[in-house]
């Protein structure tokens, strides 16, 4: 049985969600996703719903699943503090396909589990809190031929290192993440999105 707020990252949301949900009580089970067809971003709109259902008083352990193929910013930041201190008896489970779209202060406050084809995440390979503009063209230089799921992986890499440095970021900056992997949806040009990110994280400093 799950006994804390988790994060699934999974290959098929509908798929997973039957999987968890079965093995809670149905009784104390809500499911919260986006339901207008065709979307299947996790907005404010549901986000607010979350935090309206974990509101509602209950004596048993009560589970709220968000479900969702990528989760917008706004819904995000609505979420951090119902997240940080949940009320009695609440526990959250996020389901979604990839982590990399969501906020480095998301993941803070969940606990991580991979139900997909499991891959180590690698800490990337500049040190962000030292880096200069000639390490960062020489390592573009080196990826401009990447393709989207690379840059995919690579963008997977900078979160983790900066979850991992406790980097800290304005919200300009996190958002240029789930920005960077919705332009890597609609097949912008790899490189062009990572020198984008990457420069913005510079600014940083």
């Amino acid at each position: 049985m799950i006994n804390k707020s988790t994060l699934f990252i999974v290959n098929d949301i509908d798929k997973s969600l039957e999987e968890i949900s079965a093995n809670l009580p149905k009784h104390s089970t809500r499911i919260i996703r986006n339901e207008t067809e065709g979307k299947n971003e996790f907005l404010i709109d549901e986000a607010k719903k979350a935090i309206k259902e974990a509101y509602i008083a209950t004596s048993e352990t009560k589970y709220i699943l968000l479900c969702g193929t990528s989760f917008g910013i706004p819904a995000q930041n609505s979420l951090l503090k119902v997240l940080e201190e949940p009320p009695k008896n609440i526990i959250f489970i996020i389901i979604t396909i990839s982590k990399s779209s969501l906020l480095p202060t998301i993941l803070s406050r969940v606990e991580v589990k991979y139900q997909k084809t499991k891959k180590t995440v690698q800490e990337f390979s500049l040190d962000l809190k030292k880096l200069e503009l000639k390490d960062l063209y020489r390592y573009l230089k080196e990826h401009q031929r990447i393709n989207k799921n690379e840059a995919k992986e690579i963008i997977e890499s900078i979160i983790y290192s900066v979850n991992k440095n406790g980097i800290k970021l304005n919200e300009k900056q996190l958002h240029s993440f789930s920005s960077s992997m919705k332009l890597l949806e609609l097949n912008s040009r790899p490189i062009n999105v990572l020198t984008s990110l990457l420069l913005n994280i510079m600014t940083k400093r």
